[in-house]
């Protein structure tokens, strides 16, 4: 084995030594002669659009291109040398389309499609893969049902398919990471005041700078007070993110970061179906079904992070983060119980209440260490992660009525679906959960990239997890427990006969343990039934035609294994005899194509069936829930001057079934968004965004055959970012 090679400066310490414009001036004037890291500083300090920025975590963006991340390998790798499909949403792009929730932010993702999530929480729905716990933070587990705000956050990254090594359970069709603004030594102050229709008002603030040579300060915080498109509809929410960073010594380096976020909003179940549709959805964008005063969601999170970065005289590079997150959330609503009956004269409305407070400690500790054997080139990565999670789900079901004539559900006119019963929330102490759980985590994992030769590279490596899940039935005080030992490989090559074009193919393994997508309530039927297997082969190009555009493609197999089949005869447990498959396509396109358009987007094709019945009515050959066959975004910014610039997005995508049974059928839709920007110098820029510019009446989403949500009608925003 040859010796390890010399330790490399730490990447903190040069971000954040001073920064001298002659020699940016000389790296934009040589890009050829200079690296990549040298034209992002130049980028950074003069300002120049079609340059590099430098960014946290390892990444690199031009414009819409994010040209490296460390999320997809836990080094920081070129995009074009990861062998797994990756779309990145860059700060660039955030800034222009202007959207204010993540899911929406990701609608330009290819194959990425929004859920409903119950009208309380980031769901997402990715290769097929329904999932409301598979969000990260730097990438560290982020999995509470909640909404997440976009103020404090430099770039999204979709990592699709599933890969059980980086990111540990779940993850079967894909992970969303948001990688956080830090503290890097550069001035910041930066104010965004934006407003728009249905009383839209949100102000953000960004300042940073340095307290010395080697102590760095950063401060995010936004404030908003909205209403929304939906009859009723509002929400409040407001965060601050104080983040420092200490270049401890040349090859050490500690951040420090704690977030206080709040978000109270009415939520908003939609609308329901009649025979098989929604229900004359076009005169009912903006109708609510249910009670208002019975509608409320909330959530306090208070996340604090340590991340140590250190390089060892040997060469190795550790990585070491510690979050500690305190999650305060409940939800309460009323909603659509069942369909119109086929005269239109009646609908029911039911409703419940859930608290589900979670607390989580996690420790992730990755070691890297590049060396030579012979004439291969080694990135060997080791980790270990530590992980436990405490928390109470409790559900209460909605009783309507007075005194001692209350019902669990009533029913109105749809042509007047608001009822004004009062209405009380009780445990039933049947169905409704009452349980405290834990979950212990511990994992190692170890991977190896290998560079053959300049056009052959290989990744492979394994990860264990050891799993122990226990709930306690708090009527009860019987607790239920499982401990499950998983192992999940990774694999990949990456050829490469031009080093602007890499071929790959992969294969990637992730487990969901029986307690499910979010942990909570146990039942025997739970205990004893198997994790859920998520298996992908994939192979893809990407082409950089240009260092500032990149075109990808990608072509893949998921087979998801294990769901579970009620058993007609042992009400309670399972038949895990269920199984879906996913075949699809994917393209995507990111950067310049020419000084003057920018493009961001992609089309999808894919195809999610289910391959044995996992209940009586989702049977084999069903389409799954919410996936469309052929879904298309492509985001266009034009500049038409040094001054103005025009963005046009367009979304489009097939029909789709508002559940796997296939009863309720959702149109296909197409809609164009609209973005004017105007800079007026170096320190003021004014945008309007306008969304569903030709105000089309369709369906955006859904969460079940009952709960569907019209999408927006045409809705404009206008923000000012004001530098000083």
């Amino acid at each position: 084995m040859a010796a390890a090679e010399p330790a490399q400066k730490s990447k903190a310490g040069r971000q954040g030594s001073e920064r001298e414009t002659t020699g940016a001036v000389q790296a934009l004037a040589g890009p050829s002669a200079a690296t990549l890291e040298e034209i992002a500083v130049a980028g950074d300090l003069l300002g120049n659009p079609g340059a590099p920025k430098a960014g946290p975590q390892g990444g690199v963006s031009v414009g819409y291109l994010q040209k490296q991340t460390r999320t997809a390998t836990k080094t920081a790798t070129p995009l074009i040398d990861t062998p797994q499909a990756v779309t990145v949403v860059t700060q660039e792009q955030i800034r222009d389309q202007n959207f204010q929730n993540l899911t929406d932010q990701l609608r330009y993702v290819p194959g990425f499609i929004p859920a409903q999530g119950e009208s309380n929480r980031d769901q997402a729905i990715i290769r097929g893969q329904s999932t409301s716990a598979d969000f990260f933070v730097n990438g560290m587990r982020d999995d509470v049902q909640y909404y997440r705000d976009l103020y404090n956050i430099e770039r999204i990254e979709v990592l699709k398919g599933p890969d059980s090594l980086i990111f540990g359970r779940g993850g079967g069709g894909g992970i969303v990471n948001r990688v956080l603004k830090e503290a890097d030594g550069l001035r910041v102050r930066e104010i965004i005041a934006g407003g728009g229709q249905f009383g839209d008002k949100r102000v953000a603030v960004d300042v940073g700078d340095r307290i010395s040579d080697s102590v760095f300060f950063r401060l995010n915080g936004v404030v908003e007070d909205s209403g929304t498109y939906r009859q009723f509809g509002e929400l409040t929410r407001y965060g601050f993110n104080p983040t420092m960073t200490f270049l401890i010594d040349p090859q050490t380096t500690l951040k420090l970061s704690y977030e206080y976020f709040h978000d109270d909003r009415f939520p908003d179940r939609g609308i329901p179906s009649q025979l098989g549709r929604p229900y004359n959805y076009r005169n009912n964008i903006r109708t609510f079904f249910g009670d208002p005063y019975g509608n409320f969601t909330k959530v306090d999170a208070n996340i604090a992070t340590a991340t140590l970065d250190h390089q060892f005289d040997s060469g190795v590079e550790m990585h070491s983060q510690l979050r500690f997150a305190d999650y305060n959330r409940f939800y309460r609503n009323t909603l659509p119980g069942g369909p119109v009956n086929a005269a239109g004269t009646a609908v029911t409305i039911t409703g419940y209440r859930n608290e589900t407070d979670r607390t989580n400690y996690f420790s992730q500790n990755d070691f890297t260490y590049k060396f030579n054997t012979g004439s291969l080139k080694h990135t060997f990565l080791g980790g270990f992660e530590l992980g436990y999670q405490e928390g109470l789900v409790f559900r209460q079901t909605a009783l309507f009525g007075f005194g001692n004539n209350l019902v669990s559900s009533v029913v109105v006119n749809p042509l007047s679906p608001v009822t004004r019963l009062p209405v009380t929330f009780r445990n039933n102490g049947t169905t409704d959960a009452n349980s405290r759980y834990n979950l212990g985590l511990a994992a190692v994992y170890a991977q190896d990239q290998v560079e053959i030769t300049d056009w052959l590279q290989l990744i492979g490596g394994l990860r264990y997890d050891y799993f122990d899940f226990a709930s306690t039935d708090q009527r009860t005080r019987i607790t239920q427990s499982r401990v499950d030992n998983l192992v999940s490989p990774r694999a990949g090559i990456v050829l490469k006969p031009l080093p602007n074009l890499a071929f790959y193919g992969s294969y990637s393994v992730s487990y969901l343990p029986s307690s499910g997508d979010q942990i909570g309530a146990f039942t025997p039927g739970l205990v004893i039934a198997k994790p859920e297997e998520f298996e992908n082969t994939e192979v893809g190009v990407k082409y950089d035609v240009n260092p500032r555009l990149q075109l990808t493609a990608a072509a893949y197999n998921l087979d998801r294994r294990n769901q579970r089949l009620a058993d007609p005869n042992n009400p309670g447990f399972f038949i895990l005899s269920g199984k879906t498959n996913t075949q699809g396509i994917e393209i995507g396109a990111n950067g310049y194509v020419t000084d003057w358009w920018q493009v961001a987007g992609g089309y999808a094709l894919t195809d999610a069936r289910i391959e044995s019945a996992t209940s009586a009515t989702i049977v084999k050959g069903n389409t799954v829930g919410l996936v469309p066959f052929n879904s298309f975004s492509l985001w266009n910014k034009f500049a038409v001057t040094n001054e103005f610039s025009i963005g046009i997005g367009y979304v489009y995508q097939t029909h789709t079934f508002a559940s796997s049974d296939n009863t309720v059928r959702l149109p296909g839709y197409n809609r164009f968004d609209l973005g004017l920007f105007y800079t007026f110098n170096e320190n003021l820029r004014a945008q309007l965004n306008i969304e569903n510019i030709f105000d089309r009446g369709y369906i955006y989403t859904a969460d079940n055959n009952n709960n569907i949500t019209p999408g927006a009608p045409r809705t404009i925003r206008g923000q000012l970012i004001w530098r000083f």
